[in-house]
């Protein structure tokens, strides 16, 4: 591909995480205008929702030995556009089944996705030396920024969802073909076996304690994901472009800490940074449940944002880390049961909205911080400032 842009390995690896996010994001700013023309309520758009954790938990559950076969570029060049014209489709939707049906072919694309993505960052990791997951999830954070600021102008400017998703395709064919086209896999790490390992990855106690550091953080992140934009147009009746900002806010303090991570977990403990972390998120929850205007809901989420930030980056970086499977597998099992959050989140959220509040989408989420404090001595006690094999 002669027109596109020369970067270094690790930025290669940057990159891929904010084209995917990008083509993930946009269709969060429009979930209010969806709702309203399917004329559901919160129950019924977030049973349509769990279709992409379903097929991104399939795909999380057999796509590493598939992957393995079928190679990291062919299938990111594959994947990242797959997903744009899925989620394209998926808009156009007269009900909340057919939504649900076809948001399934996105979320297999997203699973997949999330392997390589998480796989190839590792794999810098060891050859660099130094940490650039927690960088490379700040600029999935930047790519969902990004989305979030273009949805919400589509969404004031009066664009139909489908109009707008259809954009995306041929921005996110662009982008992998200027920004990925010298991409070529990083070299395996010292823990990774020929082995690909079981088609399912089942999870070891190690990982599924790891699960349980990602806990809150996974739910609400989704959350803030599925169901900002329409706690701000419900809660304070905003304007279209609010509830858009408020997904932006949130992916935007997240890319910040997230970018600033690596530095200050090589200072200090990752659990410490991660405890941290989880006080700001509590705060967060706090703030958005109480927030009197749209204006401190949107500190609110920028606290969830940062306080949701580096703790599952460090989860990954701990599971394919673990010398005990190679580090696809034990990133694959991670990342499947973190999914369930996901899976589990969307309907019993959406139905807590419906009759609870949408206050209480986020409130709920407080007990889930205390069961992630406890458990984030997994993620090491010690500071990592010595170089990474």
């Amino acid at each position: 591909m002669p027109l596109s842009v020369r970067l270094a390995p690790h930025q290669r690896v940057f990159a891929s995480f904010g084209i995917y996010s990008f083509a993930l994001g946009n269709l969060f700013p429009r979930l209010p205008d969806i709702k309203q023309a399917m004329g559901i309520e919160e129950g019924a758009l977030g049973l349509a929702l769990i279709g992409t954790p379903t097929g991104t938990l399939i795909a999380l559950t057999v796509a590493a030995p598939i992957i393995t076969r079928f190679g990291h570029r062919r299938a990111l060049f594959t994947l990242l556009p797959a997903m744009a014209l899925c989620f394209a489709i998926a808009v156009h939707a007269p009900g909340p089944l057919a939504l649900f049906l076809l948001l399934i072919p996105a979320g297999l694309t997203m699973g997949a996705t999330e392997v390589i993505v998480n796989v190839e960052a590792d794999r810098v990791e060891a050859v660099l030396g130094r940490r650039v997951m927690n960088r490379a999830h700040a600029f999935w954070s930047f790519g969902f920024f990004g989305a979030g600021i273009f949805g919400a102008a589509m969404a004031q400017l009066g664009v139909s969802p489908g109009m707008h998703l259809a954009l995306i395709v041929p921005l996110i064919c662009a982008a992998v073909w200027l920004l990925l086209g010298d991409f070529q896999p990083a070299p395996k790490r010292g823990t990774e076996t020929a082995d690909s390992g079981p088609a399912i990855a089942k999870p070891t106690l190690g990982i599924m304690v790891l699960v349980g550091v990602s806990l809150s953080a996974m739910l609400l992140e989704g959350a803030s994901i599925d169901w900002s934009a329409i706690y701000m147009s419900s809660v304070f009746d905003t304007v279209p472009f609010l509830g858009g900002l408020a997904v932006a806010t949130t992916a935007l303090s997240q890319a910040i800490t997230r970018y600033f991570a690596d530095r200050i977990v090589d200072r200090h403990a990752p659990d410490f940074v991660a405890r941290v972390m989880q006080g700001g998120m509590a705060l967060g929850v706090v703030v958005v449940f109480f927030a009197p205007t749209a204006a401190v809901a949107l500190i609110g989420f920028a606290l969830i944002g940062a306080g949701t930030a580096a703790i599952f980056p460090l989860a990954m970086s701990a599971a394919a880390q673990r010398s005990d499977r190679p580090a696809a597998i034990n990133v694959a099992a991670l990342a499947q049961f973190s999914f369930v959050i996901f899976l589990l989140g969307p309907p019993l959220l959406g139905f807590v909205a419906e009759h609870a509040g949408l206050r209480w989408t986020f409130g709920i989420g407080l007990p889930l911080v205390l069961v992630s404090f406890l458990l984030s001595g997994a993620l090491g006690s010690k500071p990592t400032d010595a170089p990474l094999r």
